[in-house]
């Protein structure tokens, strides 16, 4: 059974940077896509950006224009979403998600396994 837990957020000023790590365990992540999602407070949870090992894709380009990263550290069965320059429309609960197979999608619906997710606020 997948079992996904994020860590890594908090409180940020705006322009400050944060890393936020999903912990795969149960299965080989190295045999799944991990989508990071984000949630804004009453609305739809939307695709950020997802990791496989044969590519990765960036979704909600415009908001994040580059300021955000995604990369693997499968020795640490670990998914890894960086956030430079943060601000502070990017305050939202921030959850991974995993499907087995390689490829990506934007689409929420299309992943089994979630996080708890971990809370991102931005906020001077």
């Amino acid at each position: 059974q997948v079992q996904l837990v994020e860590s890594g957020g908090g409180l940020v000023q705006p322009g400050g940077s944060l890393r936020l790590s999903c912990e795969v365990s149960g299965v080989n992540v190295r045999d799944y896509a991990v989508g990071w999602f984000r949630q804004f407070p009453g609305k739809e949870r939307e695709a950020v950006l997802c990791y496989s090992s044969t590519r990765s894709s960036a979704y909600v380009e415009d908001s994040i224009e580059g300021r955000f990263t995604i990369a693997g550290d499968y020795t640490r069965s670990t998914i890894l979403l960086q956030m430079y320059n943060l601000e502070a429309g990017d305050t939202a609960t921030y959850s991974c998600s995993a499907n087995p197979g390689p490829a990506c999608s934007g689409f929420a619906a299309a992943y089994e396994s979630w996080g708890q997710g971990t809370q991102v606020i931005v906020s001077s």
